[in-house]
């Protein structure tokens, strides 16, 4: 027996609109359980739709450059019953019909469209509540929308969709944007092609989407970067030693484990630095949880991975974690919800080199940790210059919620975790 299923888009962590950026499937093709349907992009990583049943593909509902949400349909399958992964059920949609229209008699002298024009307008904005269903009133809510701002919707008998409501948030933010840069002039645009040469390469959504995050922080937020350097020989000369007793396979423990744990005793003792401003810069939303963002380089641009609960894991937990992390993301695996949710940002270029950089805050985050990579430098010990291992590190915070004194108190208490890592222990 035989059935035709639906594949739909499954839930991706509370993102509203999703890039539809390769589809790999036809009409009549064959395809099997978890072959990659199609390529979706968010505005942090991309990541592969699966097929759930194995069968023929009957029609495709999507293209490359579409828009699509959770529950968007994709395909339709043609399947044996036996090999079908039961679906989740579709959210019920309760449909509101509006009340016919009045008729009115013939040897009215006013246009009859005229005067039911003027009738629907007055109704609409001042008496009848917004026409949408309950999914898409939910769905307004949670991104913070009034629907009865919105004029009237694209669906049948005007009937607001979810669209409807992400096309009124672009539109609420372009403004805010041309709002918030008056007066900033715009870099004008140059034809380079009179000097040799070019080519044009598109950003990823991903890049893109960095760049606009990156520049609404550094016109927001007030940032101050404090550099130092930590003793972190003995830290060192502790993780060599526990490298040399793995076995062949094991996780590899790297300087940024100990980085974390120390980060993590240092944000307890400074709880500003585990927080976030309020939306009006009123309050300081203290966190009680400690996850952490990695920032990882990828091909398609730089993706921060999450550890959550960094405080209650161990060197080794965290170290397999990043690892699995690090790998989901250079191959595009990474779904928004492992992007969500930190509480401060490691960037870590030791792997590269550099004495120094400014790194930008992430923000709703309030501080971010920069890091280079460490040398062995002359350290005068009171009697002589001894050889000692050097890390740079750099500090950068939000100006408005951590002060100058806070911020190279949270230093040296970082330094002190990594010079000394038995102070983990206190």
């Amino acid at each position: 027996m035989t059935v035709l299923i639906e594949i739909k888009v499954p839930d991706v962590g509370n993102v509203a609109e999703i890039d539809v950026v390769e589809v790999l499937i036809q009409a009549g093709d064959v395809v099997v359980l978890e072959q990659t349907l199609a390529t979706l992009e968010t505005d942090k990583a991309s990541m592969d739709l699966p097929s759930s049943v194995t069968g023929t593909i009957q029609q495709v509902y999507i293209k490359p450059g579409d828009k699509v949400s959770e529950g968007t349909l994709v395909a339709t399958v043609l399947a044996n019953a036996d090999q079908i992964i039961a679906p989740l059920a579709p959210e019920p949609e309760v449909h509101i019909e509006e009340p016919a229209p009045v008729k009115l008699p013939e040897t009215l002298s006013v246009p009859i469209k005229s005067v039911t024009d003027v009738k629907v307008i007055e109704l609409d904005t001042a008496q009848r509540k917004a026409h949408a269903s309950p999914s898409v009133r939910l769905f307004a809510r949670e991104l913070g929308v009034d629907v009865a701002k919105i004029k009237t919707g694209s669906g049948r008998k005007a009937r607001i969709l979810k669209e409807d409501v992400k096309k009124f948030v672009k539109k609420v933010m372009a403004e805010g944007v041309v709002a918030s840069g008056a007066g900033i002039p715009s870099i004008p645009a140059v034809d380079f092609t009179p000097y040799g040469e070019i080519e044009t390469l598109k950003l990823s959504k991903i890049k893109r989407l960095t760049g606009q995050n990156l520049t609404r922080v550094w016109l927001n937020l007030p940032m101050v970067t404090y550099h130092d350097e930590a003793d972190i020989t003995d830290l060192e000369a502790f993780r060599t030693s526990l490298n040399a007793e793995k076995v062949k396979g094991d996780v590899k423990i790297t300087g940024l484990m100990f980085i974390i744990k120390a980060l993590v005793a240092a944000m307890e003792q400074f709880p500003n630095f585990n927080a976030s401003l309020s939306a009006d810069g009123e309050s300081i939303i203290l966190k009680k949880y400690f996850n952490i963002g990695i920032a990882v380089d990828t091909p398609n641009g730089l993706v921060v991975p999450v550890l959550r609960n960094a405080n209650t894991k161990s060197i080794n937990e965290l170290a397999l974690e990043l690892a699995e992390k690090s790998e989901k993301a250079r191959l595009g695996k990474l779904l928004p919800a492992d992007m969500q949710g930190g509480c401060l940002t490691i960037s870590s270029l030791g792997g590269i080199g550099g004495m120094a950089f400014t790194p930008i805050v992430n923000a709703p985050e309030v501080a971010i940790l920069g890091v280079t990579r460490a040398k062995m430098q002359p350290v005068w010990n009171g009697k002589e210059f001894v050889p000692r291992l050097m890390l740079p590190l750099d500090l950068t915070y939000d100006h408005r919620v951590i002060d100058g004194a806070e911020g190279a108190k949270f230093m040296a208490h970082l330094k002190q975790n990594l010079s000394d890592i038995r102070r983990l222990l206190l």
